[in-house]
C-alpha cells in the first residue's frame, strides 16, 4: 500500500477510497467507516471531508429506525470511478509470504487458498480458504478484520481442520469445488494435491 500511499497523500485516504470504491451499493456512517477501516474517528472525518470535496463520494441523510443519520456513498458520476477502482485493485499484489505469515498465528497451516477480492474475482463464491490444526478463532478473526480494513471489502471465508477438510474433500464438497474449480491461487498446500 505504500505506493499508493504515497499516491493519495495517506494510507487512511487509501483505506476509505477502497472502502467506498469496493462497496458502491453501501452508505456509511463516519464511525461505520472508522469502525470497518480500523482508523481513528478525527482521522476518518478529515479524509471525508477530502473526497467529498474533490467529489469521490456524497453525502446522503436518511431517517432509520425513527433518527436521521448522515452518511456518505460513492459518487456513480465521479469522472474518472473506473480507472480509480482499476488503480486500488490491481496496485497490491498478493505477496504470498506476508498472507502465509499473517495466517501462521492461527495454527499448523495446512492450506492456504486465495480466490475473490485477492484475484479480482467478484462472483467467487469465497475470498480465502484455510486449512490448519487446532485453528484458534480469536486469531483468525482478527486476522480477517484487519485484512478487511486493509482491502476495504469484507471478505468470505472458509477455515477448516484438517480432518474436516479431508473429508470434505473426498466426498466433492460443494463449497470446496467451489473455491477450487473456479479461479484461485493456492499459497501453501501440504498436500500436495490442490495444484
Amino acid at each position: 500500500m505504500d505506493i499508493l500511499s504515497n499516491l493519495f497523500g495517506t494510507e487512511a485516504r487509501v483505506k476509505l477510497m477502497r472502502l467506498f470504491l469496493f462497496n458502491p451499493n453501501n452508505i456509511f456512517e463516519t464511525k461505520e467507516a472508522a469502525i470497518r477501516t480500523k482508523l481513528r474517528l478525527p482521522i476518518v472525518k478529515r479524509e471525508i471531508n477530502s473526497l467529498e470535496k474533490s467529489s469521490l463520494i456524497k453525502r446522503k441523510s436518511l431517517k432509520v429506525k425513527k433518527r436521521r443519520i448522515k452518511g456518505w456513498y460513492l459518487n456513480p458520476e465521479f469522472p474518472h470511478l473506473a480507472p480509480l477502482q482499476n488503480l486500488l485493485i490491481h496496485t497490491d499484489s498478493i505477496d504470498p509470504d506476508s498472507v502465509l505469515k499473517k495466517f501462521s498465528k492461527i495454527g499448523r497451516l495446512k492450506v492456504v487458498v486465495v480466490a475473490g477480492v485477492f484475484i479480482q474475482d467478484w462472483d467467487s463464491r469465497a475470498d480465502l480458504l484455510v486449512v490448519a490444526d487446532r485453528i484458534k478463532g480469536r486469531a483468525l478473526e482478527n486476522i480477517m478484520k484487519k485484512l478487511e480494513a486493509e482491502i476495504g471489502k469484507e471478505m468470505k471465508y472458509v477455515a477448516l481442520e484438517t480432518s474436516e477438510f479431508q473429508y470434505r474433500l473426498n466426498f466433492g464438497d460443494k463449497l470446496l469445488r467451489d473455491i477450487l474449480d473456479y479461479p484461485h491461487k493456492v499459497l501453501l498446500d501440504k498436500f500436495g494435491n490442490l495444484s
